[in-house]
């Protein structure tokens, strides 16, 4: 089992001042990160996962969850709602097998999109990313996903259309 990387966890504030905790996920977190599937809107989830699913499969859930923090790294944004953790947004990467570059996922509540919670999120995986001596990041987004498109971009991301995957779009930038 790999150590906790606690002196990755942060406090951050929204830009509506919400407090929220930035940390590494664990295994432990399995039951919250399914809660935060569970609650995103139809569209999110297939947003995120390119499929339509309402629940994650146990194999899925502790894949998402059960990281090294080395090859495998995810953050979640969590604040407290009714007396427990609450993950409203989760990024990571995966180290591709040439160890220099990584692909990025991210997702985030449907009621805390353009709260600041996406972008506090990539800030920490590419800082994580970079110090790890990772020199790249991509993902690949669904092309009718604008919003996520316009995010890429603004955080330096260079779209590649591949004319043989008409519903996606490649994004790619230095580290």
């Amino acid at each position: 089992m790999a150590r906790y990387p606690a002196e990755l966890v942060r406090k951050r504030t929204l830009f509506d001042g919400s407090e929220v905790t930035i940390r590494p996920i664990n295994a432990d977190d399995a039951s919250i990160e399914a809660d935060f599937v569970r609650h995103l809107s139809p569209e999110s989830r297939y947003s995120r996962f390119m499929v339509t699913l309402n629940e994650l499969p146990t194999t899925k859930l502790r894949y998402l969850t059960d990281v090294d923090y080395d090859k495998h790294m995810a953050f979640v944004a969590t604040l407290p709602q009714d007396g427990k953790e609450t993950e409203i947004g989760v990024a990571r990467y995966i180290v591709d097998p040439n160890g220099a570059s990584c692909e990025f996922a991210v997702a985030v509540g449907d009621a805390w999109q353009g709260s600041g919670v996406a972008g506090i999120l990539m800030a920490t995986l590419m800082d994580t990313a970079r110090a790890r001596g990772l020199t790249s990041m991509e993902g690949i987004i669904l092309a009718t996903n604008h919003r996520m498109l316009k995010f890429a971009r603004q955080l330096g991301f260079t779209p590649h259309r591949d004319w043989d995957e008409p519903d996606t779009v490649h994004v790619a930038r230095p580290l």
